[in-house]
């Protein structure tokens, strides 16, 4: 169920919820058995990154340090760019997937409350 309020009011800035520098930071990363090289591994990072894009807001910002890593267990030989292509857009579907996922999962910590929590609370 989505949040009963628009989106837009969620992202408000009030003097008690300023961001603070390093407060916000998400990491992710992205494995693969695919033989990708260095250069093949760093583009299937920077594509993977469109995932938090895609499921946060606002990302990037100035105060966080939202990053997103890739690796392989394959052998290094590298791939042709049509099928990092394809990596690179399932790559971006699964964080985006993964981040949704973890907000909707996670608990209520102390005085922050979870998703589920929040929509106890709507009903």
């Amino acid at each position: 169920m989505p949040p009963s309020i628009p989106i837009a009011s969620l992202t408000a800035w009030t003097d008690t919820a300023l961001p603070q520098l390093g407060a916000n930071t998400t990491l992710a990363v992205v494995a693969t058995d695919a033989p990708l090289t260095k250069a093949d591994a760093q583009r299937l990072a920077i594509m993977a990154q469109d995932g938090l894009a895609r499921a946060i807001r606002p990302v990037h910002t100035p105060f966080d340090g939202d990053s997103v890593f890739a690796l392989s267990t394959g052998d290094g030989s590298g791939v042709d760019p049509y099928r990092l292509a394809r990596l690179g857009q399932a790559a971006a579907d699964c964080v985006a997937r993964a981040v949704a996922r973890g907000v909707y999962e996670a608990e209520t910590l102390g005085a922050f409350p979870g998703y589920k929590s929040l929509q106890q609370k709507d009903v």
